[in-house]
């Protein structure tokens, strides 16, 4: 019966590359053949499930490779159809869980590291006895033990940690309670370590218009009533005490 619909599928996969490109019953001919295929493609993305990628989206990544490969397919290669579409589906679920899966983008040069890193030490584990070093791995894969470290380093993100991960016994407090926040107050204190030598370079007057102002947020018609002086005559001693407060900060 499996026999018999693989039989089928391959023969409507050489039935539509015996069609030419423009030839109007072509685009039929490849929906029928990539349907007589998509069991194939289900199985194959059912192979990979439980590695913590949805069912639905692996099917999906399979049923793309599994496009992928009747569209390139050359049958005057003397290959069979399922010889050449197992291993382009396979490849594009590898590549899903290689590109998509990383909990923070890395450049892909580290995500083939990882996977290089990653049978190496494998590999010398058995032929070593014990865990490899950092030095062992870069003699296997003839890269320098920098790269390997930038390798290990990257690899990290490949999972993250919730931020409501319990960080107590009692599962009061989470990972994310334990994080600092911005603290203003710093900035504040910052700010007045610098302005305060730069109102010391004003006269009283200026700096009492200043402090009014900015601090008693004081309107001008009211700093002008307290100094018995016009509102005009405040503004343009305010805008004359801020040039000189700015020149300061500048310098």
């Amino acid at each position: 019966m499996i026999a018999a619909a693989t039989a089928r599928a391959s023969e409507l996969v050489l039935a539509m590359t015996a069609l030419p490109v423009d030839d109007p019953f072509r685009a039929r001919a490849r929906d029928r053949a990539i349907e007589a295929w998509l069991p194939m493609a289900q199985h194959l993305a059912n192979r990979y499930a439980g590695r913590g990628e949805p069912t639905d989206d692996l099917r999906q990544v399979a049923v793309m490779g599994l496009i992928k490969a009747v569209d390139r397919y050359d049958a005057e290669r003397g290959i069979e159809f399922a010889s050449f579409a197992i291993p382009t589906v396979v490849g594009e679920l590898k590549r899903h869980f290689r590109d998509r899966t990383w909990s923070i983008r890395v450049p892909r040069r580290l995500q083939e590291m990882r996977l290089a890193i990653t049978a190496a030490n494998n590999d010398l584990r058995h032929e070593l006895g014990r865990s490899p070093t950092v030095a062992d791995i870069a003699g296997h894969l003839g890269v320098t033990e920098e790269a390997v470290l930038e390798g290990l380093e990257g690899a990290r993100a490949y999972t993250s940690t919730s931020l409501s991960t319990p960080a107590s016994e009692d599962g009061n407090v989470t990972l994310g309670d334990t994080l600092g926040t911005a603290e203003s107050g710093f900035d504040e204190a910052d700010l007045r370590l610098t302005l305060g030598p730069a109102l010391a370079g004003l006269d009283e007057r200026d700096r009492k218009i200043v402090v009014l102002r900015f601090y008693g947020s004081q309107t001008q018609a009211e700093i002008a009533a307290q100094l018995g002086i016009s509102q005009m005559h405040v503004s343009r001693l305010l805008t004359r005490a801020l040039l000189k407060l700015r020149a300061g900060f500048e310098g």
